[in-house]
């Protein structure tokens, strides 16, 4: 079994995260729970940036939040002097409220309000990431409106398909996000936006997929978008100094998975944009990238209470958990798959294998299909591996269930960093129906 970060097995034969024991942890602040290794996040984060200052490049990694967006998260990302992705007025609130620095906050989203773009300017934040012709012109309305300059990117679609998931890949030029490359929107956008009175374009954007497990789309990314801005340099002499390659790097969920070492991916951007540069005469410019899962996916591990078990005969057995698509969609939503641990019996060997069955009222409620454990029994602690990103974030109260806690371990402490929903919580918003009164 593969153990992440600080994950060790102690004495007592329980998996132990940040020095703390995961049993204990379980016993003090219930199940499902989320537990992030803190040691392991700030690794990642400082891992990226060592590369860029061993090759002196101007840059700035911003941890792309959607990946899993809380108060203390963002104060961690501020600490590591990461910059931050936001996508909606809620992420951008939450940043806000959590002393983030305002100027290191970069705004995504293919379908920004007026409300948020006005938010946006209002806080002063330090950049947008423009997605199409619409939010343009909501861009200079406001922009003009409130007499404030914004800095923004924009993001194309260069026609790049990263090998991945068909429901992740968004770098293709059919896609939802951004301006085309090819077919002429981004010099269109180019022209809308440069020499704007209150648009500051910084330069070219782009996100080309996600669980990436090599460099080659990187580099390819890297020379299609400076050859582009290249080309704006030598016709109008316009120099953008920014360059965003976006995120989308992998991770290890499972053994059949082969992410590469941060430095690996970030060397080969570097080399692809400065011979691109050299080749064309244009100043390298300052590389921006955005790590979301890499950053918190392994960081994370969900700790379940094992119920009711099932047999069917020649068929499977099933072990079922107090959780499931309510706190984690990515295997109901696109198959994805996880490795497990039985916490409370980590050194045992694995006799049994288990379809780990989440507790919603869902045939295709299924954490892991084919998971090896020691032979389970109801009240054992199932640790669920790389959790952190997207499961939090994308958890909802279907079934009316309520969303679990996250608990920050680090060098042996632990701490509530969010607490868990009560019944209470479920029904706060609701309204009594007020039945009408026939009048005669």
């Amino acid at each position: 079994m593969h153990l992440y970060g600080t994950q060790t097995i102690n004495d007592q034969g329980h998996l132990t995260i940040g020095g703390t024991d995961s049993v204990e942890l379980a016993k003090e602040y219930g199940t499902p729970l989320y537990v992030y290794d803190i040691q392991l996040f700030r690794e990642r984060a400082k891992a990226f940036q060592k590369t860029f200052e061993e090759e002196n490049i101007a840059y700035q990694v911003a941890y792309a939040s959607k990946a899993f967006s809380s108060i203390a998260i963002y104060q961690v990302a501020a600490e590591e002097n990461l910059s931050l992705d936001v996508v909606s007025a809620g992420e951008l609130y939450t940043a806000i409220q959590s002393g983030f620095p305002k100027e290191k906050i970069h705004f995504h989203g293919n379908n920004k309000s007026e409300a948020e773009l006005r938010m946006a300017f209002e806080e002063e934040i330090g950049c947008i990431v423009v997605d199409n012709f619409h939010e343009i012109e909501l861009l200079k309305t406001l922009s003009e409106q409130l007499k404030k300059p914004m800095n923004v990117l924009l993001r194309v679609t260069p026609g790049i398909e990263a090998h991945t998931h068909d429901y992740i890949t968004t770098g293709q030029e059919d896609s939802k996000f951004g301006f085309d490359l090819i077919n002429g929107q981004t010099d269109r956008a180019f022209h809308e936006t440069y020499q704007h009175e209150f648009l500051n374009l910084l330069g070219l954007h782009c996100h080309i997929g996600s669980q990436i497990f090599d460099t080659a789309a990187f580099r390819l990314a890297a020379e299609k978008l400076v050859g582009k801005m290249s080309d704006w340099k030598n016709e109008f002499d316009f120099s953008c100094p920014v360059l965003n390659l976006g995120g989308g790097f992998g991770i290890r969920y499972t053994e059949e998975d082969e992410p590469l070492e941060p430095a690996v991916y970030v060397k080969e951007m570097i080399q692809a944009v400065k011979e691109t540069s050299a080749a064309a005469g244009y100043p390298v410019p300052e590389i921006w990238i955005e790590p979301g899962r890499s950053l918190v996916g392994d960081a994370g591990t969900t700790l379940y209470t094992i119920g009711s078990m099932k047999e069917v005969p020649g068929t499977r057995k099933y072990a079922a958990v107090d959780g499931g698509m309510s706190d984690n969609i990515r295997p109901a939503l696109y198959g994805a798959k996880y490795s497990s641990l039985i916490a409370n019996k980590a050194n045992e060997a694995a006799t049994e294998q288990y379809t780990i069955a989440g507790k919603c009222c869902e045939s295709g409620d299924k954490l892991i299909e084919q998971a090896d454990l020691p032979a389970a029994k109801a009240g054992d602690i199932l640790s669920v591996f790389c959790t952190g990103a997207y499961g939090y974030s994308m958890a909802s109260n279907y079934n009316r269930i309520a969303r679990p806690a996250v608990v920050f371990v680090e060098n042996g402490d632990h701490q509530l960093v969010v607490e868990r929903e009560t019944l209470h919580d479920l029904v706060k918003h609701d309204l009594s129906y007020k039945k009408q009164v026939e009048s005669k």
